[in-house]
Parts: C-alpha cells; structure tokens; sequence
C-alpha cells in the first residue's frame, strides 16, 4: 500500500485532509491552502517471462518483500518509460540477462497492494557474468525443475502453470487475472 504524502507537492502545505473532490467517484487527499487532488494511484510493474531452450528464468530475490524466494523478473515502472522497456530494464538489472520481447502474456491485478502486474514473454539475446544487487542467483529452470514451493507469490505461479499448459497444447495467448481470483483468464 502506498503512504500518504505530508505535504502538497503543488505548494509546500501540510494542511492536508481526506475528501471527495466535486464530481469525483473516490475520497482523496487535498490541500486545503492551494485546494490542490494528490492522487494516490496503482503503480505498475512490469517484466519478462524470459524462456530459452525450454527453460524459464528465475531470479532469487535478495530483498524483502519474500527475501530468498524464486520470482521473474520485474519492477517498478519508471517516468517516461514504456511497458516494454521497464519490463526489459527490469529483467536486465534483476538477472543480468538481456532479452527481447515476443509478446505481450499476462496482465494480473493485485488490488490489495495497489499494484498492476504487466508480464511479457521474451527470449535470451545475451547473460551477464552476475546477476543483479536485487537477485541472490538467477536459473533457467526446466519444467520438470520449478521450485514450485519458493516460488515468492501465487502470482507467478499462476504465469508459470499457465506457460506449462499453452506450451503443451501449442498455444500462445494474453492472460488477465486478480490476485481475488486466484487464477489467469484468457482473453477473448
């Protein structure tokens, strides 16, 4: 969850409190000097689904939240940056692995921490000797070698399942889910 500015960032005030602006659907924070709305918006993260000769890249987190925990890599989108490109600069700073995108793969909701989730799946194009400060060791792991138990959330899960199943049936496709749901759902 994202925490609450103490000042306008319009003017510099404190005098900040809770309400609905005129017309609007949702409470917000408004300064009462300038009469300024601080929105309070989802952040998006995004990364890659890295696969190369049947395998999956993994990334070990090396920080908390799920500190030693097996995720894909991905991260906080930055300001003036694409989906895409945060998605590959995420995978490269996480993993040290260069990759290029093939197509869009999951959309998933995490309504409880604010957070909507953009995975691509990509292949390999060049590995760094080390993995990112963020990651305690990166793999390409086979199926058959999935850390299913450390895996860092249901989430990723979820996108490694559903690869697993569209690579046996020889499908492609984009998924969307929540983190409510427990599950991905094909569009269309």
């Amino acid at each position: 969850m994202n925490s609450s500015p103490r000042f306008c960032c319009q003017c510099g005030s404190a005098e900040l409190r809770r309400g609905r602006p005129a017309g609007d659907s949702h409470e917000r924070l408004l300064c009462t000097a300038c009469g300024h709305v601080l929105y309070d918006n989802p952040r998006v993260i995004a990364g890659c689904l890295v696969e190369h000769q049947g395998r999956y890249l993994l990334c070990r987190r090396a920080i908390e939240p799920r500190l030693g925990y097996w995720t894909l890599p991905a991260g906080f989108m930055e300001n003036g940056e694409s989906a895409e490109q945060a998605a590959l600069r995420e995978t490269w700073e996480e993993s040290g692995v260069r990759a290029r995108i093939l197509a869009p793969y999951s959309i998933f909701n995490a309504t409880t921490v604010n957070q909507v989730y953009l995975i691509f799946r990509a292949e390999l194009i060049e590995i760094a000797a080390d993995a990112g400060v963020e990651t305690l060791e990166r793999r390409f792991f086979a199926p058959d070698e999935l850390p299913w138990a450390e895996l860092a959330y249901p989430s990723i899960q979820q996108i490694l399942e559903r690869r697993l199943h569209e690579q046996a049936q020889g499908q492609h496709g984009l998924y969307f889910g929540t983190a409510e749901a427990g599950q991905l759902h094909p569009l269309g």
